[in-house]
């Protein structure tokens, strides 16, 4: 048998990959939710994947924004395109690797939801310039969106609901700032009980601006504060 030159070689999986996304590209709903899907995204998918529109810093998957943002440029993938490709990762992931920390488990989500989510990777995913859209709440809750701490994290006040950290408005109530500014640049001082050490990032301090620490300790501070009564 022939061998193939290596730049075609390099390129059969994405072939393969655009194929089943062609056969998929027709199913699901016509007129997906993009903000639903961001919700959905920073929920399901923000833990494991860098995505500079939803403020989400995972790093276990790769980095969506690295991921499209050549082929976009390029001409090659519009966002119908990516919105095939992940549906068809959704559906079929890479094989695991035996690691559930590590893998990304089938039909993650399904449905409409992998709909609104394929919509607004597809819409979002490599755009030069894209950023968390603008919330309300003040600086802090901008910092909070910014970073993607939604993706992690329950908070009433910021309307997110993730929830592989400790749900911020049953652990905050009772804090005091400095106890908050501990939990956020350096996690592992404390471990809330139930979850693992190493999972909440320990770089926020180098990545996070002191002033908006600082905006994001009072803003978490002030919106956990009456659960608590004060």
């Amino acid at each position: 048998m022939q061998k193939l030159p290596k730049p075609i070689r390099l390129l059969a999986p994405l072939v393969a990959l655009l194929a089943a996304a062609a056969a998929i590209s027709g199913c699901g709903t016509t007129n997906p939710d993009v903000a639903r899907g961001r919700v959905l995204f920073e929920q399901k998918c923000g833990t494991c994947h860098v995505m500079a529109q939803a403020g989400t810093s995972g790093t276990t998957g790769p980095n969506l924004d690295e991921a499209f943002a050549a082929a976009r440029e390029a001409g090659g993938f519009d966002a119908a395109t990516i919105e095939g490709v992940v549906k068809a990762q959704v559906d079929n992931p890479r094989p695991g690797n035996g690691n559930p920390m590590a893998t990304m488990p089938a039909h993650i989500v399904e449905g409409t939801d992998l709909d609104d989510v394929a919509a607004y990777v597809g819409k979002y995913a490599g755009v030069p310039g894209a950023a968390p859209p603008e919330v309300e709440g003040g600086p802090g809750a901008q910092v909070f969106a910014n970073n993607g701490c939604g993706s992690c994290h329950t908070l009433a006040a910021a309307k997110s609901g993730g929830t592989t950290g400790p749900d911020l408005d049953e652990v905050l109530p009772g804090q005091s700032d400095a106890e908050i500014e501990e939990s956020i640049v350096n996690p592992n001082a404390k471990i809330a009980k139930g979850y693992p050490a190493n999972v909440m990032p320990e770089t926020f301090k180098e990545t996070i601006a002191p002033e908006e620490i600082k905006q994001l300790v009072e803003y978490l501070s002030e919106s956990t504060s009456k659960k608590s009564g004060g």
